[in-house]
């Protein structure tokens, strides 16, 4: 999943980023709500934190703006952070866009629940576990599963593997493409290519397709998961 960090103190940003990227996140840092308008014009992103206390234009007036039509994802959850706890400065954000709030300081665990909570609602999914079949993927525990005949089987992913998973399951049945699954790897981190997303699909299908569950190709597209008939 791709997240946009919007934060003005890079001591507080470092930290945060950190910690979404440990937790499996491609998270793309801006300093200043003028910057994050820029990107978000042609850019789509999973979600976006902002932070109230920005320099000229602040989180308030950046969150109103990133919900007209002109945006590439007008409708992405957008979890505000801010000093300030007075009510009339929380209903403000509320209404102008943002899905949720946080006020500092706060506890990482707790954003990682919130976040998991809005990229929830934003797919109409109602639970933290997404399953597909006999699969199943804890979102909140970090745990991987193939359930049958009341029997349960622990499947071991590495982080990436784990990414292109939950994408691929966040979406089905529709098809996710090879660039928005990119995307969810690295976010502006160009730090592996276009093919490494073929690696990745192709050792989730070693572990997948054992247990009836296929990762199709769709040419010049991307990949869909699919249930092997029986």
């Amino acid at each position: 999943m791709r997240l946009l960090l919007v934060e003005d103190d890079v001591m507080v940003a470092s930290g945060i980023k950190l910690g979404l990227t440990d937790a499996g996140y491609a998270v793309d840092w801006v300093g200043s709500g003028e910057r994050a308008e820029e990107v978000l014009r042609t850019e789509s992103f999973d979600a976006a934190i902002i932070d109230i206390g920005l320099p000229a234009m602040d989180g308030l007036e950046l969150t109103r703006r990133l919900r007209r039509s002109g945006m590439a994802s007008p409708a992405m959850p957008v979890l505000i952070l801010t000093a300030r706890d007075a009510l009339h400065d929380r209903v403000q954000g509320l209404d102008l866009g943002a899905d949720d709030y946080m006020v500092k300081p706060f506890e990482l665990p707790e954003l990682l629940a919130r976040l998991r909570a809005l990229l929830r609602r934003s797919q109409a999914a109602t639970s933290a576990v997404l399953s597909f079949g006999p699969l199943e993927l804890d979102t909140a525990g970090r745990r991987a599963s193939i359930r049958a005949d009341d029997a349960e089987q622990v499947i071991d992913l590495g982080p990436r593997e784990w990414t292109v998973l939950e994408y691929l399951l966040i979406h089905a049945p529709k098809p996710a493409s090879k660039d928005k699954l990119l995307q969810a790897l690295t976010g502006w981190d160009k730090e592996i290519t276009p093919n490494a997303v073929e690696v990745y699909v192709s050792r989730l299908r070693g572990k997948l397709e054992p247990h009836g569950v296929a990762l199709r190709s769709i040419r010049g597209f991307g990949y869909r998961l699919e249930l092997q008939p029986q």
